[in-house]
């Protein structure tokens, strides 16, 4: 389910072990996912180019640093072409629930169209973010007359010049945003509830002989492998620390950078009041922080203005803010976020029924969200999802779903070579391993639900915990979803 990063990384490694009787529902009109969807001003990737790509489809070509939202769509695309994707492919097709049929170890998917389709084994590859927020949370959002946009669904078509704007949001998209169509618009206004962490980001393009050389063997993966060993070791070691050591640690890290942003942005930012403004009380990893070299610059304009005062509703003209002031805005972006993975919320009831009519929306509000390895629950036979909870494990999206596409395929392959019809990862397995990962998440719950409590970030969800992030680390990872033991899993073969 999905023809996004993880689909596609999926259908390669199920064509590489010999298994071609598969189908990508994907409910867009081509493959991306997030880079189809989005095509909203200045999007771009915000890692290296080198480090968002997949290991056996490296592009030496990437025309900059980090590469445009455009770029990395073609990218994607020829991807699927290569590898023979496209004919497996059903376009339009949005599946809206799974239920698991016992008797004939099957699932059972209902899609939007009101028609079913029948699987053996499901992989769900429909990615971190699941869904734009259709609603902001701002009272009387249908009383506004003017254009709504939103990064997701993009207009390309409305003509921004001289208009008076309205962004929503200080996340990824907005950051983004903001410095493309400030010196389009007449006016520009940020409505901001929580400052967010941006550092400058070059992005200059890579030359010709520079894309040369990166064509000789095995040196991108040298120079993405050794960005990882970085950011794993960061990772096992606050993972593997003793709490009496991370906790004034991390509180000392966190001073440290604050003061440091402080310090930059009295280079970057001319008004004293918006420099306060722009500065987080809140430490450098506890939300997703975000790198643009326009986006401080901007509030250095004239025609932009930042407003802190909490959004009190919508009007027909514009948004009214807590302190009575009502502006007038032509269009208005709602950079308000996404439904993610790491959500309980997330997984509706009836989304998903397994074994003995267990719901997974029910289950994971009532124990937490858990996996064993971030892709299989017992409750699942049949299943994997290759973004799941405790699955970002600090490299880019397509090291990590490889992985898990990875362990997917493997499982399935070790099934059909037994002749099994069903396959479930076992309770004892599932609970060591749950057991196993949220002791090592102790620094990390600490760092977001204490120590940066008061910040909303989608790295802690609902419940208080860190289920976005796999503490354990990038390579520990890899090796486990390589080689974790058959005998985890239980086989069977359905009889009647």
């Amino acid at each position: 389910m999905g023809a996004g990063p993880g689909g596609i990384a999926a259908g390669v490694k199920l064509k590489q072990a010999g298994i071609s009787n598969f189908v990508i529902l994907e409910r867009a009109e081509d493959v991306g996912g997030s880079w189809h969807e989005n095509h909203y001003p200045g999007l771009e990737v915000d890692i290296p180019s080198l480090a968002y790509q997949y290991s056996f489809a490296r592009n030496p070509n990437w025309s900059k640093l980090f590469a445009s939202g455009p770029e990395v769509k073609r990218y994607h695309v020829a991807v699927a072409r290569r590898f023979g994707l496209y004919p497996h492919i059903r376009f339009g097709a949005c599946v809206l629930s799974e239920e698991w049929d016992e008797r004939r170890h099957c699932w059972i998917l209902h899609l939007a169209d009101g028609t079913q389709t029948t699987a053996r084994f499901v992989v769900s590859a429909v990615g971190a973010f699941i869904s734009p927020k259709e609603d902001p949370g701002i009272p009387e959002l249908a009383e506004y007359r003017g254009k709504l946009q939103r990064p997701s669904e993009w207009d390309d078509d409305y003509d921004l010049t001289g208009k008076r704007v309205a962004i929503i949001g200080t996340g990824a998209s907005s950051v983004q945003i903001t410095p493309s169509i400030a010196g389009r618009v007449g006016s520009l206004t940020v409505f901001q509830r929580t400052p967010v962490w941006c550092v400058p980001k070059p992005n200059p393009r890579i030359p010709r002989a520079v894309q040369t050389v990166l064509r000789t063997p095995g040196l991108q993966a040298a120079i993405h492998g050794s960005a990882l060993v970085v950011v794993d070791a960061a990772l096992r070691v606050m993972s593997n620390t003793p709490m009496p050591v991370v906790r004034p640690t991390l509180r000392a890290v966190d001073a440290t950078a604050i003061r440091g942003y402080r310090a930059m942005l009295r280079l970057m930012v001319r008004d004293p009041q918006v420099r306060a403004a722009l500065t987080p009380d809140y430490g450098p990893i506890a939300k997703r922080p975000t790198a643009n070299t326009g986006y401080l610059l901007a509030f250095n304009r004239d025609n932009v203005e930042l407003v802190t005062d909490p959004i009190e509703r919508f009007t027909a003209d514009g948004i009214r803010t807590r302190d009575g002031v009502e502006r007038g805005f032509d269009m208005v972006v709602l950079a308000t976020g996404y439904h993610v993975f790491s959500d309980p919320e997330t997984y509706t009831p009836g989304m998903v029924i397994g074994r003995d009519g267990v719901d997974l929306g029910k289950f994971f509000t009532e124990h937490g969200l858990q996996a064993y390895q971030s892709v299989a629950l017992p409750i699942l036979p049949n299943r994997w999802t290759l973004v799941g909870p405790y699955s970002w494990s600090g490299s880019g999206w397509h090291a990590f779903v490889e992985m898990t596409a990875d362990h997917a395929v493997r499982a399935i392959s070790e099934a059909r070579r037994r002749g099994a019809t069903f396959v479930a990862i076992r309770q004892s397995a599932h609970d060591a391993y749950h057991e196993r990962i949220y002791r090592h998440g102790e620094a990390m719950r600490y760092y977001l639900a204490e120590l940066n409590a008061h910040v909303p970030t989608y790295y802690r969800n609902s419940q208080g915990d860190s289920t976005y992030i796999r503490p354990t680390g990038f390579f520990a990872a890899r090796r486990a979803h390589h080689r974790f033991p058959f005998s985890d899993y239980e086989f069977d073969i359905r009889t009647a």
